[in-house]
């Protein structure tokens, strides 16, 4: 038996020791970030996909849009006129008949006739939106548009008007205040107006009288529709789809819709398999397109368009006239006459320093953008180069015009 004893450890024997775990320690902590690293770029960015539920539609979960006529009353003399507004004292004089005030009058040569001369009524439209599955008694906010010719709605409060549909069926009743973001005062030399005084709503003013049935739970076969048609777009969700229900059950009919067909084990659960499929992520597809709105001059461009090689030179012509009349006054005690001299000067611009600019094949939207920019030109000039370059067959895109 050795009894003899160890030496006592030194400072660098405990280093050498402690050095290779951790020297394994930061090999093991880089290849973790490194692998992490890997796999953050072989994910795809988060921002390049959308949820399924913002630009899909499922079957039966929808809006409807309801429409009503009553009337605004309360009004500080703003109403409608009734000689002008004949469809306004008709729905007067039947309001007061129902409530048992009679207001016509009889006289020598007519009948029927009414003595009112109110303005502190006026007709309104009134409209909402009933939203999917609204229970009976749910509050909604309505709408409501003046129809005749009352100048303002401030103050206003609107009596109870049935709210109808597509059918013809009530599905509403609305009534309550009327708030309008807008005011009108004039007076006997100027006139000031601010937003629409016409036009207002009632927050919460409208009951909902009678319920939509659909059976959603009970549908075997769901139909999913696209807001924005698309092949790849809609191959694309009915491959999420199934990839998380690990069936078939999703198949694309068209651009616009796909089916899906309820497995059996979510039978019973429409709700819950709806969020599931909402929660999705796909990357919608688009078609190139450039969209112009020649009436106010905005050009939209689709991140695909594309352009072949093309020259392009922009230049306008600008003729200037310049009338200058002079005044020739004969000598004193003469017999001559006063006459006017025409004096026209006119000028010829034709924009001669504008150069071609040579447009390469393939450049990318921002490109394409900072390529028309540089030729210095404005929106309603750049209309015009976008429709020369498509009827060049340079333009890989369509181009719709609003």
């Amino acid at each position: 038996m050795n009894d003899r004893l160890a030496p006592p450890a030194t400072p660098a024997s405990v280093a050498s020791r402690w050095t290779r775990p951790a020297r394994a320690v930061r090999t093991a902590i880089a290849l973790v970030m490194v692998a992490s690293m890997l796999v953050t770029l072989a994910v795809p960015p988060a921002l390049a996909s959308v949820r399924i539920k913002e630009v899909v539609d499922f079957e039966g979960v929808r809006d409807n849009m309801l429409v009503g006529y009553g009337l605004v009353v309360g009004l500080n003399g703003s109403g409608d006129s009734l000689r002008n507004s004949p469809f306004t004292e008709q729905s007067l004089v039947g309001m007061l008949e129902r409530l048992g005030v009679n207001t016509r009058v009889t006289a020598d040569n007519a009948t029927n006739l009414t003595n009112m001369r109110t303005k502190n009524v006026a007709a309104v439209m009134v409209t909402a939106t009933l939203a999917p599955y609204a229970a009976q008694g749910t509050r909604i906010d309505v709408a409501v548009s003046a129809l005749g010719d009352a100048s303002s709605l401030l103050g206003g409060t609107l009596l109870v008007t049935p709210l109808i549909g597509a059918d013809g069926e009530v599905y509403a009743v609305a009534q309550g205040s009327v708030i309008v973001g807008g005011f009108s005062a004039s007076g006997q030399g100027a006139t000031v107006t601010k937003n629409i005084p016409t036009a207002g709503r009632v927050p919460s003013g409208g009951i909902v009288e009678r319920e939509i049935e659909f059976a959603l739970a009970e549908l075997p076969v769901i139909r999913i529709s696209l807001r924005n048609p698309d092949f790849t777009t809609s191959r694309r969700i009915a491959d999420a789809i199934n990839a998380h229900l690990r069936t078939g059950a999703a198949q694309p009919t068209d651009p616009a819709s796909i089916l899906l067909t309820v497995p059996p084990a979510r039978r019973g659960d429409i709700v819950g398999l709806i969020t599931d499929i909402e929660q999705l992520r796909v990357e919608p597809d688009q078609v190139a397109r450039v969209v112009i709105d020649e009436k106010t001059g905005v050009i939209v461009m689709g991140e695909n368009v594309r352009i072949s090689t093309v020259a392009v030179a922009q230049g306008n012509l600008t003729v200037r006239i310049t009338e200058t009349p002079q005044v020739s006054q004969p000598e004193a005690f003469s017999l001559g006459q006063t006459t006017t001299t025409p004096r026209t000067d006119i000028q010829v611009d034709e924009d001669s320093n504008r150069r071609l600019a040579v447009i390469q094949e393939g450049v990318s939207l921002h490109e394409l953008v900072q390529n028309l920019n540089a030729l210095g030109i404005g929106p309603r000039d750049m209309i015009s180069i976008l429709q020369s370059i498509k009827a060049a067959g340079a333009l890989q895109a369509e181009i719709e015009v609003m």
